[in-house]
Parts: C-alpha cells; structure tokens; sequence
C-alpha cells in the first residue's frame, strides 16, 4: 500500500509531531511505501496577515503541490494531519479531486473550537460546539489571544462547513479517544466516518525498576496543562516528596522560580524523548494534571510502558485512559489538594505501587504497543478504500 502522509510542523515540536513521524515509521517498518508532504509553522513569518488569513482559508499553493504530487504518485491513501495554516482544507480537496482517499487525524479540537483546545481563561469552555458560526472564539480572541487571527480560523471552519469539505473530501476521520469522539461529533464532525484509534508506543521502552523516589512531570508549561495547580500542591504537601519537571513552554519561569523557593522541585527543562522514557523507569509517580480535554497525552501510555503509576485529572483523554485504582488515581481539575494527597497515597504505599506498576505494564501491551496501532490503522485503511471499490491496494 502507497500512503502519502500530510502534515505541517509546529513551532515548537509537540505530542503530534512526535505521533506523526511515529506512524511513518510504522509504515514503513512493515514494508508500506510511505510519501511525505510538509510544511512548516516557521514558513507563517514570511506571511502578511491578510494573506495568512487567506491562506488559512484555502491554501493555492498546497492545493496545487498536492494535486500534482498525489496525481504523479498515485497514493492508495493520503493522511493528513496538521493543515493549520499553510496547508489548509484545501489540501483535502486536492487529493480527492486527483482520485485518492482521503483520510485525517483529530489531534485535537480544531474542526470545533478555533483555538483547538475548549479551553479559555484557565476552565474547560465548550461555548463554540453549540454554534453553527463559532461566534463566542472571535469575541474573546481564544486563537492567540487574537479577535483578527481567531476570526480567520473561524471563516475558515464556517467555509469548509458551508462547502461540505468534512463530509465529501473527507472518506474517514480517526479520532484518539470516544471522548474525543464525542466532543467533536457534538460540534458537527460526521459521526459515520469517525473510527477511534489510540497513540502507541514503540519500540516497548521496557519495565523500569521504579526506585528513583521521586514524582514526574513532562509536558509543555502552560496553563491548560495544569502547571500551577501542580506548583501549588507541593506548596501544600505536608512531607517532601521530590518532584522533577521536564518541558518548556510560557511558565518555565514560574517553575523555576518554584524550583528556587522549593528544594522538592527540580526543573530539568526540555529532554531527549530517550531520557524523559529513561526519567520514566526510575520514577514513582507520572503526574499528569492536565485542566484542558487533552486529544490524547502519550505521556501516560509512556508511562504505562515503563510500569509507572499515574496521578491525573480526571477529565478528557486522562479519564478515558487512566483506570482510577488500578493504573492510577484521578483527581477533580484544578484541586491542588486532592492532587496532592493523591500523590502523597501513591508515594507512600509500595504495596500499590507495585500492583498499579504490573497493570500499567499489562494495559500497555492490550492497547498501545505498535503492532495493535498497525493494525487498527490498516483497518481505518480499508474501511475508507472500501467506499472506493475501483482502488487496489497492495
């Protein structure tokens, strides 16, 4: 099978990179021939703004590269991923015009909310999955704290619904979790075309010995992912439980600030995916206090793959794929101090700990190894190229 693999990078690389170049490397692993078309977030720099706007609408040029790649290589299947901007929807209308089927990954909210995330002013916000013109993200500026930048990816989305481009120039969407599915469907995604398919890890990292004794945090320092409520527990831990953080992002201030004033803490800052997984084998505790409806979060099926306990929120994709009581403990969002006597529990009973560490392992290889995500993509494949009984397939 030929699959081409759209997607356009972040500027600051993330979980979805990571997931992207992972399911290439799947592919490829089992003898697929993989093609690739990107684009870069750094390329926006180059843009004025109502040309980037425009763009984020329908993008010329991705239209015309990707009509002319997908007609010259004829790909079984094209997958996209990230379009935002400078790839845009029209990418998925270039290769279902040029005969291919089409396919896209939700990472995350985008199809419903313009800032991607249902989340606004440190709380879940769903305002915008009720309206049929997401209204409520222009006015409070949800896309980069921007009324013009939100308003594009607002015309963008009501264009593409205007048009059909999620029913007709898309055959299949995959989704991470029902969760998700849910949310977004809620928002207007075709429900008939949506199959869930989780992250996965591979190669298996291998059951670390857990004797570190500390706590682990590895994510982006932002709000949504519930850094400051993770400050403020061990602000309020009666006992000294070491805490290391690994990550960037707008609050590596805060954090190091918190690392001075608090000797429990250390901030390691940004690592090697090699040494967050070997951080992972030596930890306790993954703490995973996410506010927002996470897409996914591969920290945690990481996590499990190592045998590390999570303390997590209770909300979204954590919810969904944390077992409270068996691979972990949830938590209410935002409540430091349940956060932190969940953690506190956790670290102090090594008997629970050991029991959660076999059943991260034993949830890891029922559902996240790579060979079960092989799998579940070729049957996404297929159930899409079903609808177009003309293709063949090798």
């Amino acid at each position: 099978m030929k699959v081409l693999v759209v997607h356009e990078s972040y500027l600051q690389s993330g979980g979805e990179d990571r997931a992207v170049e992972a399911d290439v490397h799947l592919l490829r692993s089992r003898g697929h021939e993989v093609l690739e078309y990107r684009r870069d977030n750094r390329e926006v720099g180059s843009y004025g703004y109502v040309r980037l706007g425009l763009t984020t609408i329908w993008s010329h040029s991705s239209y015309r590269e990707l009509t002319r790649l997908v007609t010259e290589e004829r790909p079984d299947i094209v997958h996209f991923h990230n379009t935002l901007p400078l790839i845009s929807p029209a990418g998925f209308w270039a290769a279902k015009r040029a005969g291919s089927t089409v396919i896209q990954t939700l990472h995350n909210y985008r199809l419903v909310c313009p800032n991607a995330v249902l989340f606004r002013n440190g709380e879940v916000c769903e305002e915008c999955l009720h309206w049929a013109v997401p209204l409520p993200g222009v006015l409070h500026g949800c896309y980069r704290e921007s009324r013009p930048a939100t308003a594009a990816i607002t015309a963008m989305l009501v264009a593409h619904r205007v048009i059909g481009t999620w029913q007709q120039a898309v055959d299949a969407f995959i989704t991470l979790t029902e969760f998700q599915t849910k949310k977004l469907v809620a928002g207007g995604i075709p429900e008939s075309k949506v199959i869930v398919r989780p992250n996965f890890v591979e190669p298996d990292p291998g059951l670390g010995p857990g004797d570190g004794g500390y706590a682990l945090f590895v994510g982006r320092l932002t709000a949504e992912k519930g850094v400051v409520t993770l400050l403020r527990a061990w602000q309020q831990l009666p006992e000294q439980i070491p805490l290391l953080l690994v990550g960037d992002g707008p609050l590596a201030e805060s954090v190091s600030s918190a690392a001075e004033e608090n000797e429990a803490i250390s901030y390691l800052g940004p690592q090697t995916n090699d040494r967050v997984l070997e951080l992972m084998r030596r930890a306790a505790i993954l703490v995973f206090p996410s506010l927002w409806y996470e897409g996914f979060g591969i920290t945690i099926i990481e996590a499990f793959a190592t045998g590390l306990p999570v303390v997590a929120v209770g909300t979204g994709a954590a919810s969904e794929i944390v077992k409270d009581g068996d691979t972990g403990l949830l938590v209410p969002p935002g409540d430091s101090h349940a956060l932190g006597g969940a953690v506190s529990r956790l670290f102090r009973n090594d008997r629970l700990r050991k029991r959660m560490r076999a059943a991260c392992r034993r949830e890891y290889f029922e559902k996240y190894t790579g060979e079960r995500a092989y799998h579940r993509l070729i049957e996404v494949y297929r159930r899409a190229l079903d609808a177009t009984p003309s293709k063949t397939t090798s």
